[in-house]
């Protein structure tokens, strides 16, 4: 009796175990249908994006920024991302893009005219891949997410205005900066303040005679009414405490770079930057602090212009310092995945700004203490660290401790359709195509911002 009655217990005691382990069961697999994302979106996951926008840049380029600043056998913060794919961005009328043109597609995934500032030949509104008459930026705005405006240039410039404004036409500056201040982006940071203030009023950096609007409207006293902080100097950035909601940075009263040509630039006795401004990876490293604070995933888009127009000024050392930045903003977006891995960073350009090549010949060919020749032997200029007719620039060591003379060679003033590369790193970075079509980083971005995939047509 005593050995039925003790089978009896341990049957009921091995009952009671079962079902506290499948009920145990049940609740991890709950658990990990949340935590993956399984159902209609199983094979995608939600996070953060950077766009970084190093304007106007080909793989010649980061060629050259690779050699000045860490030699032929270092390595820039870009070279590390570890995706790649070749870049293919022809418009819907003309194979080369232009600024505002790309910067739709990038926005809504849809290729337009290259005259299109976010309307299309009928003067509609672009519709975007997602369905919505809105740019990705916009639907984040929408949606609560957090959101960023980055530039160096003024906030006008379309590789970031056009994510949220739409004009007949990219040289409509006013309206477009008013579109900026009004969308509701949480931190925008740029130059342009002229195009903030109505004529004959004087700002930070303005004079009264370079003040722009005629319609009588103060942008920044509106922003602030709007509840935005403004600051003008990268000092009162950097001071920013993490839990401000929104900010506006006006950096210059025109971009925060001076975009002339080596030599237009020594008679103005002028450098490259403006010194009080914040660079593009300053302003990201206090973007990021900001957005982790907001308790939402977020889209930050960053374009360092300078690389594209101290290219169209064929300024070989404005551009070289330009990568620089666009590099640095790289490298803050990478350390931040470290600890954020569900970010993605996007990287494209989608021109080839003056047709950057960079030629090396031996040091007897290039002495390091005299001027280059003024041109190639097919005619296309040359510049060296002043410009033309001046010393080589010289690479940092390579692993045998030798530096390199070199100089940049130009094709062109304007935009071409080069060399140009895209980059992924950290969230959904595989999902980055060999062949990236300016299409397809709409499509990243949406990816990894909503969690869905909107597929090829």
């Amino acid at each position: 009796m005593r050995l039925k009655n003790l089978r009896q217990n341990l049957r009921q005691h091995l009952k009671q175990n079962l079902r506290q382990n499948l009920k145990l069961l049940g609740l991890v697999i709950l658990t990990l249908i949340v935590v993956t994302g399984c159902g209609a979106n199983a094979n995608s996951s939600q996070g953060n994006v950077i766009f970084i926008h190093p304007d106007g840049t080909s793989a010649a380029h980061w060629g050259a920024a690779r050699l000045l600043y860490y030699g032929p056998d270092g390595r820039l913060n870009w070279d590390k991302m570890s995706e790649l794919g070749v870049y293919t961005g022809h418009m819907k009328n003309q194979i080369s893009a232009t600024s505002n043109g790309g910067a739709v597609t990038h926005a809504t995934g849809v290729k337009v005219n290259a005259d299109s500032f976010g309307l299309d030949e009928n003067s509609k509104p672009v519709v975007a891949l997602s369905g919505k008459n809105m740019t990705i930026m916009q639907e984040a705005v929408a949606a609560g997410k957090g959101t960023a405006l980055i530039n160096s240039g003024m906030i006008h410039e379309p590789g970031t205005a056009a994510f949220v404004a739409k004009a007949p036409h990219r040289r409509l500056f006013a309206e477009i900066t008013k579109q900026v201040v009004e969308s509701g982006v949480d931190v925008i940071l740029g130059g342009g303040e002229m195009w903030y203030l109505p004529e004959g009023v004087a700002g930070k950096h303005t004079k009264p005679d370079q003040s722009q609007r005629k319609d009588g409207l103060n942008l920044i006293e509106q922003a602030k009414k709007k509840g935005y902080t403004v600051v003008y100097t990268k000092d009162e950035l950097l001071k920013l405490p993490t839990n401000t909601k929104k900010v506006l940075g006006v950096f210059a009263a025109d971009d925060t770079y001076n975009d002339f040509a080596e030599e237009g630039l020594k008679k103005l006795n002028l450098p490259n930057y403006v010194p009080t401004a914040p660079t593009v990876g300053e302003m990201l490293d206090v973007t990021l602090k900001i957005m982790s604070n907001k308790g939402s995933n977020f889209l930050v888009v960053l374009e360092e212009e300078g690389t594209d127009n101290f290219s169209n000024f064929n300024n070989a050392s404005g551009t070289l310092e330009a990568l620089k930045h666009a590099d640095d903003a790289i490298g803050v977006a990478m350390k931040y995945i470290e600890s954020n891995s569900n970010t993605m960073l996007l990287t494209a350009a989608d021109s080839d700004a003056g047709g950057l090549e960079v030629v090396g010949p031996t040091e007897i060919d290039f002495p390091l203490n005299k001027p280059l020749p003024e041109k190639s032997a097919n005619g296309a200029p040359v510049d060296g660290i002043g410009g033309a007719k001046t010393a080589p620039f010289v690479s940092k060591p390579d692993k045998n401790g030798k530096s390199f003379p070199f100089a940049i060679a130009w094709s062109s003033l304007g935009d071409n359709s080069g060399g140009i590369v895209s980059r992924a790193h950290g969230l959904n970075a595989d999902k980055l195509p060999t062949t990236v079509d300016n299409t397809d980083i709409y499509r990243l971005m949406y990816r990894s911002l909503f969690g869905k995939e909107i597929p090829q047509k």
